[in-house]
């Protein structure tokens, strides 16, 4: 037991010191969460409310961002914009993690259809995400729930070769080879034997998948193939920013400088974990 838990400081440690921008990211990170969730006690204004009369204003105590090209007050737009990105990124990886899950531990134990899945899975792997993304907003519509099933599907190809490549490689271990033997159902191999090797992978897989859904919604709502243009999100603040951006460039600087904080405190949260669940890191060699 004391090998144990002296082992996971250490682990811990190695992490932090492999991934120095783990601690700032997850600080930063939390902090725009937080923001984002509490900004009706942030914001003084409603994200929605116009007020043509005040539109394009500098920073000032009653705006501290400006407003926008119809009197939106940019700071409360930015705040629940977060709210949005942040939702989608995290639906986005659940959703994809879920799905691949189950197929991957599919394919990966039952050889008869294995073929099938991972050639469905190939062909929806050859089309770019922002097309098929694209495609499936046209076909739905600009709601969230049709967003997040466009950023979803392209993201669940991957999680599934992801599980199915640990599933094949954990499957031929003494054992599983040994609880096969003694009979055991299939469904106790795939969620007692199986499934506990996966999850590694699959939450430092989710964690960039997380940080892409967020700069996917953010490019097709710039490009006008996202959600309603009505509703605040980065990448709709941006948009509407673009025509102004000589006289107001805060509309499209500070939506870019959280969107870009954001996915970098993921993709940096990502690779701590990645180094912490990596069975090989205590092994790893310290840099002289």
């Amino acid at each position: 037991m004391s090998a144990l838990v002296s082992r996971a400081p250490s682990s811990w440690s190695m992490a932090v010191r492999s991934n120095p921008l783990s601690v700032p990211a997850l600080i930063l990170l939390f902090a725009i969460a937080a923001a984002s969730l509490f900004a009706p006690l942030i914001a003084q204004h409603d994200p929605a409310e116009l007020a043509p009369a005040l539109r394009l204003q500098p920073a000032s105590e009653t705006f501290p961002l400006g407003t926008d090209a119809y009197g939106r007050d940019l700071l409360a737009r930015i705040l629940y914009g977060g709210r949005i990105s942040l939702a989608i990124g995290l639906g986005a990886a659940a959703f994809s993690m879920a799905a691949g899950l189950a197929l991957g531990l599919i394919a990966g134990y039952f050889s008869r259809v294995d073929t099938i899945v991972m050639r469905i899975m190939d062909g929806m792997m050859a089309i770019p995400n922002i097309l098929l993304a694209i495609a499936i907003v046209a076909l739905w519509g600009g709601n969230l729930a049709a967003v997040l099933i466009a950023i979803t599907i392209p993201e669940i190809p991957r999680v599934t070769r992801l599980i199915r490549s640990v599933v094949l490689s954990a499957r031929t271990e003494p054992y599983v080879e040994a609880a096969v033997a003694l009979g055991t159902s299939n469904a106790d191999i795939l969620w007692r034997h199986l499934m506990p090797n996966t999850l590694g992978p699959l939450i430092v897989q989710g964690t960039y998948i997380c940080a892409s859904a967020i700069l996917l919604e953010s490019i097709l709502s710039f490009l006008g193939a996202g959600i309603n243009p009505e509703i605040p999100t980065w990448g709709n603040i941006m948009a509407d920013g673009r025509l102004y951006f000589e006289i107001r460039p805060a509309m499209i600087f500070w939506p870019a400088l959280l969107l870009s904080l954001t996915v970098l405190s993921i993709n940096s949260l990502g690779d701590a974990v990645r180094d912490l669940l990596d069975p090989s890191a205590a092994r790893r060699p310290e840099m002289t």
